[in-house]
């Protein structure tokens, strides 16, 4: 892969499944690198015809989000412009004109009908009067000054929050007038329902249609909690009023949906006795006043939310070693299983639909009744030819000195090797930590293997999908036994025959950043080094990290100091690229920046690369053009130190 075939990646996401289970829509979005911007529209997938194939349902190139109405007549989604934010449109599902329904000034987000189909309610950001492009003759550096009384004040990939929390609307769609009325270019009036501070999020209709219930941080009288990582189930009714908090008041609210009989049901994780405890604590799925549990704090992860049929059997996907495995609650029949990466599910009347990546595709619709088993319905990896035509991975199993099993993935590059000794090897780390590496495919390590750098990859103690005490036994253990899986892992690779041992490189980011820092710290076996947007330093991460106010204590506790790659930066003498965004509130800019400068005072070969307006998302949904240019300079980079 080369990194101008990013263009060739087509991403499936939102899938929404018309009541009746005919047939299914979803969005499509892929990188244009000469505009610098992602195309996104809607497709429909026909699921009465196995023979059928997606055909494209919308013609604009900035469309997201569809959500089908309980009758399945309309569509509502997003739409927006080259230089709007998306705002809220609804369509009728059979074709036709798109009508606008708002005119948010910061956009629309989560759009969610009533049952009856006569709402929508949304989220829409409300920002403070005079910021935010609300006063044309204010620009933004002449806005008035931030007072923050806060510790979570920020947010990455947006900025500020606490001036523009986002709340709850509804705007009614009973009454619409005709397309050839003269008032239909009018936009109708969309009601708030939720004031004041903080953000409300995931609405959804219950109580027949009579309150909207949705997530938030607020205490038993609704008012706002500041600075908590507790966050509840909680509703008004259609005015606004009667504030109910349905949960109690001492967990993490993830996601919550209703079933079509009302029932919410909800992913809570236990957050300890500090409230800030998050370290891999799996959220829970949960009935509302139901006692017993859907799935195990243990052993289940939700790789992401789950979705609910008719008759209340809730549709689950879970991490496991690196792919994701789908079950029916209760009963935990498995739906689908093997290699796969599941990133979204929808379902209605009896069909169930997942969004996942595969070893051979970056995004395919799988289909199946909820019995199973789900089947793959699309080849958008079709367009994966040439340069970006897939190289597979081999699995790696092996185990740390101290006899823990450790799992992973070698990609090989197809070419012959330029050098007797074998392949350069570059020893890749994910971010989290507590998330996971897969063997599907994956960009990173698609460009590398296709440059001719073998790539290591796995996933040591800390990550998910291994069982939350895998993940939990790094807490205040950093740079101690993920350090003993990696070094495990890499040595397991580095026994082919094919792989050279003397051009070893190591790249992250995140919390993969951090350990590529580290253990150029604690080691001189690398041949240089790609520390990016990383944790270098816990204390100055407290202070300018949009969750540096309880991540850091959390993971590290009172070994902050000694759990700080910057702390041992002085023994590094392995040539280190440092990667950063401006934007970056997640691990903010100045953590490489101190890096850097340590590393220059030393005169260890370094460069600082920075990407100007970019947050911590970067290398997955920054500017198409930034994203080629990083994998260029990435490039580079080992070519210089590791040969090509």
């Amino acid at each position: 892969m080369q990194p101008r075939d990013l263009t060739m990646i087509r991403t499936l996401s939102s899938p929404t499944v018309r009541p009746d289970g005919n047939d299914v829509v979803f969005a499509v979005s892929r990188p244009d690198v000469e505009d610098n911007r992602y195309r996104s529209s809607l497709w429909r997938l026909d699921l009465r015809d196995k023979d059928a194939t997606p055909v494209r349902l919308t013609r604009s190139t900035y469309d997201s989000s569809p959500v089908y109405s309980p009758g399945g007549t309309h569509l509502a989604f997003l739409r927006g412009s080259k230089d709007g934010p998306p705002q809220l449109h609804v369509i009728p599902a059979d074709g036709g004109e798109p009508r606008k329904l708002t005119d948010q000034p910061l956009g629309v987000s989560q759009p969610s009908w009533s049952k009856d189909g006569d709402k929508i309610a949304y989220v829409a950001r409300v920002p403070e009067a005079g910021r935010y492009g609300t006063d044309k003759d204010i620009k933004p550096d002449a806005e008035a000054p931030r007072l923050i009384e806060h510790s979570a004040y920020l947010s990455d990939g947006l900025g500020y929050v606490l001036d523009r929390p986002a709340k709850l609307w509804v705007v009614d769609v009973s009454m619409l007038p005709s397309d050839d009325d003269a008032s239909a270019d009018e936009l109708p009036a969309s009601l708030q329902l939720t004031t004041g501070n903080g953000d409300d999020d995931q609405p959804r209709f219950i109580d027949g249609g009579r309150r909207v219930a949705f997530i938030s941080a607020r205490n038993a009288r609704g008012t706002w909690r500041p600075d908590t990582l507790v966050s509840d189930v909680c509703s008004v009714d259609l005015r606004g009023k009667s504030f109910r908090r349905h949960t109690d008041g001492t967990s993490s609210v993830g996601s919550m949906d209703v079933t079509s009989s009302g029932d919410i049901v909800y992913g809570a994780g236990d957050l300890g006795p500090s409230k800030q405890d998050f370290v891999a604590r799996n959220p829970v799925l949960r009935r509302l006043d139901r006692a017993t549990p859907l799935t195990d704090a243990e052993t289940d992860h939700l790789a992401c939310a789950p979705a609910l049929l008719a008759d209340d059997t809730v549709i689950a996907a879970f991490e496991h070693r690196g792919d994701t495995v789908v079950r029916s609650l209760p009963g935990d029949t498995v739906l689908l299983e093997g290699n796969v990466s599941v990133s979204a599910l929808a379902a209605a009347a009896d069909v169930v639909v997942a969004v996942a990546d595969t070893r051979a595709s970056y995004s395919e619709l799988f289909v199946g009744p909820v019995t199973g088993p789900l089947t793959q319905r699309t080849d958008f990896g079709r367009h994966l030819t040439g340069t970006a035509a897939p190289i597979q991975p081999e699995e790696l199993d092996t185990t740390a000195a101290d006899g823990y099993p450790v799992h992973g993935w070698l990609f090989r590059p197809s070419s012959t090797p330029r050098r007797k000794a074998g392949h350069p090897v570059v020893l890749m780390i994910h971010g989290g930590p507590y998330t996971q590496y897969s063997g599907n495919l994956f960009d990173e390590a698609q460009v590398l293997a296709g440059a001719g750098y073998a790539v290591v990859m796995g996933n040591p103690r800390g990550g998910s999908g291994y069982g939350a005490t895998h993940g939990r036994v790094l807490k205040d253990a950093v740079g101690t036994v993920d350090v003993a899986d990696l070094t495990a892992l890499l040595d397991h690779a580095l026994a082919a025959p094919d792989l050279d041992e003397d051009r070893v490189g190591v790249q992250g980011g995140s919390y993969g950043g951090l350990m590529t820092t580290w253990l150029v710290g604690h080691s001189d076996r690398f041949t240089a080094a790609i520390s990016e947007r990383a944790v270098n330093a816990w204390d100055s991460f407290a202070g300018t990290s949009d969750i540096g106010w309880f991540f850091g204590e959390e993971y590290s506790g009172a070994y902050q100091v000694e759990q700080s790659p910057l702390t041992w930066a002085d023994n590094i003498t392995t040539p280190t690229m440092i990667i950063h965004s401006e934007r970056d509130f997640r691990c903010p800019l100045e953590q490489g920046q101190r890096l850097f400068a340590r590393l220059k005072r030393n005169n260890v070969p370094t460069r600082l690369l920075v990407f100007p307006g970019e947050g911590h998302e970067l290398s997955r949904a920054g500017q198409p053009r930034h994203r080629v240019a990083r994998f260029e300079h990435i490039l580079d980079w080992w070519s210089e130190h590791l040969g090509s």
